[in-house]
């Protein structure tokens, strides 16, 4: 129906009548009514006004037909329809005010709380809460000020940051509790699909997929919610500005007369500027990494035997087979924590007791590790090459480059067939060809046919009969150089496989039986005193099956060096616990041993604790100069 106005208008007389509706619907006055006697409005409605004596004039009959259609037929007044139309708001004030209270209390937590959150476990107590944080004043001041348009601009932003902020305080907790240090803004991106394959593995593809998921829904929801609320109290701020304004300037000078004062609460400042110190030191760690990244360019460029020739290199190790294997996660703790060192100590006292039987010697002592809780190709490439690679883009930097490694050193002689085994690999590696090796097996061409365990692709003791079935065992006509990662005392430690009888190992169809006895591990993981445990255990199952490996199936010529690569997580070693680990050297030939008297290492497997302790990059060069290498940078 089209729209009219307060002039009159005649009806069309080309137009034909329409049809009467089963309800009649208020129609316009027509032109000249004729004089009828009002009907008495309904009791309770209201009278329409005009002048007296004529109708109402039809302001905007557009609606009219509506308003009357909805009007009530049961003679309650028309003051009452928007209380209707209202809702659950109208019908329920005390409630609705309640919500809307409740929701902007919530919004105002949760900006106090990111404001506030520290980015390490241990210092999460309601004290540092309980702070002024001056980041808070400063934008409510900013948000009170601001036209509207641009206010709610800003307000979105800023939630959008303290939302990004608050995500990467979660990284750091997680990156604190995992590998001992925080999550770096430039490098640790790739450390996602390393964690997205490790859930597969210890979870199964449906548990790292709903995992994946669960992540994303809470990365979303912290940004939204952060946004929300941020403009939610934006908006607040607005609606009350002169309040807002004095609470502001009140809270402004109490904050700096506090910082002024050095106000402390439960050993706590209470004026707090955490967010932006936050801020600050993450640009800091951007720039120092940044810078770190060219300066260690050149220091990988320097080696003090990058040009020594191959005849000059391991002179005193010729005709030896040296196998260098690194256990998983075998880190001080095993050997020093009231839980783990026990049956691992005692593990060690046994077999070095079984070597001597056989004819060997050993000493021990500590290497500092470049790494902790994981990342162990940072640990495998520090002690490798000598260089400290202590992130990934220092990895990514020796790797791409030529610098010479412990393996590589070997191969260059000419005198050694160099040999990989890599049953952590599963996939395509090319990182392998700047160690030196000849021929690298990976997990996929072991010949493994039994179950994983956990992260684990296949038993220690199935990866070093492989290695005797593939290499070892075979006729060369040069020794062997071998570099072997054993990788059963993996994170989670669960399932844990046992040592069985060399000869029933086969193609480790066995194991199946043997996994599924094992425990799982969401029993272990997350029990404090289990994973311990569990931990120990693995470590004796490593460090056995590497043993009676050397026991069974060495001989005069073998020399075996073997070392943690990292301390495992924070749950088993410990908060703040130091990054070293165990190394040992195995021979029979006494003169092997004899080479390294001046290092102070203490006999047998154990190192003592007042053993020397060395960074690990340190080694390279120290094993190359013990055995007779000719410096040449």
């Amino acid at each position: 129906m089209s729209r009219t106005t307060n002039s009159r208008q005649l009806p069309d007389p080309d137009q034909a009548a329409p049809e009467e509706p089963e309800t009649p619907e208020a129609q316009p006055p027509a032109d000249n009514p004729p004089a009828e006697k009002p009907e008495a409005p309904a009791e309770g409605a209201v009278a329409p006004t005009g002048t007296e004596g004529e109708d109402a004039p039809a302001e905007d009959t557009k609606d009219a037909p509506e308003d009357t259609k909805d009007a009530p037929a049961d003679g309650k007044a028309a003051s009452e329809e928007p209380v209707a139309r209202r809702g659950w708001r109208a019908r329920h004030p005390v409630a609705s005010r309640t919500v809307t209270s409740s929701v902007t209390v919530l919004a105002a937590a949760l900006v106090l709380f990111a404001l506030l959150m520290p980015n390490d476990p241990d210092r999460f107590r309601p004290a540092v809460f309980a702070r002024l944080p001056v980041e808070a004043i400063f934008g409510a001041a900013v948000l009170i000020v601001l036209p509207k348009t641009l206010r709610l601009v800003t307000a979105a932003l800023a939630g959008l940051a303290l939302g990004a902020l608050t995500l990467l305080n979660l990284l750091d907790i997680g990156f604190n509790e995992f590998l001992g240090r925080g999550f770096n803004v430039v490098l640790d991106w790739i450390l996602f699909d390393d964690a997205q394959s490790y859930l597969e593995d210890s979870m199964g593809r449906a548990g790292a997929i709903g995992a994946v998921i669960a992540v994303v829904v809470l990365v979303l929801a912290v940004l939204v919610l952060m946004i929300l609320s941020v403009v939610r109290l934006a908006n607040l701020l607005a609606r009350h500005s002169g309040r807002a304004t004095r609470a502001t300037l009140v809270a402004g000078t109490v904050w700096v007369a506090c910082s002024a004062l050095g106000v402390q609460f439960a050993g706590v400042q209470f004026a707090a500027r955490s967010t932006a110190g936050a801020v600050q030191n993450r640009v800091d760690r951007v720039q120092a990494t940044l810078k770190d990244e060219a300066e260690f360019a050149k220091e990988a460029r320097r080696d003090t035997f990058a040009r020594t020739p191959g005849d000059q290199l391991l002179t005193d190790l010729r005709g030896k087979d040296v196998i260098f294997s690194f256990i998983e996660s075998y880190g001080r703790s095993a050997i020093e924590d009231p839980v783990t060192a026990p049956g691992v100590d005692a593990t060690l006292t046994d077999k070095t007791e079984a070597l001597t039987k056989a004819g060997y010697s050993a000493k021990s002592g500590w290497l500092t590790s470049a790494t902790y809780g994981g990342s162990s190709w940072l640990g495998h490439s520090t002690f490798l090459s000598g260089l400290w690679i202590s992130n990934q883009a220092r990895y990514r930097t020796v790797t791409a480059g030529d610098h010479l490694t412990l393996t590589g050193a070997f191969k260059r002689t000419g005198a050694w067939r160099t040999v990989g085994i890599m049953p952590g690999v599963q996939k395509s590696w090319p990182e392998g060809k700047f160690y030196g090796l000849d021929n690298i097996y990976d997990s996929r061409e072991l010949g493994y046919q039994g179950p994983k365990f956990s992260w684990s692709t296949m038993p220690d003791q199935y990866a070093l009969s492989a290695f005797e079935r593939l290499e070892h065992g075979k006729k060369h006509d040069k020794p062997l150089m071998s570099e072997i990662i054993l990788t059963s005392s993996h994170q989670p430690w669960a399932p844990i496989p046992r040592t069985i009888p060399w000869d029933e190992v086969g193609d480790g169809s066995v194991y199946k039986d043997i996994e599924k006895e094992g425990k799982r591990a969401s029993d272990v993981f997350y029990d404090s005193t289990k994973v311990k445990e569990e931990y120990g255990r693995s470590i004796e199952y490593s460090v056995t099956s590497l043993i009676d490996y050397v026991v069974k199936y060495g001989n005069k010529n073998t020399v075996l060096v073997f070392l943690g690569d990292h301390q495992p997580l924070a749950r088993v070693s410990g908060d703040k616990a130091d990054w070293d680990v165990p190394i040992s050297i195995v021979a029979r030939d006494k003169s092997v041993l004899d080479k390294i008297d001046d290092w102070g290492w203490t006999e047998g497997l154990k190192p003592g604790s007042k053993a020397p302790v060395w960074r690990m990059d340190s080694f390279r060069d120290r094993f190359l100069t013990a055995y007779g290498s000719t410096p040449r940078p």
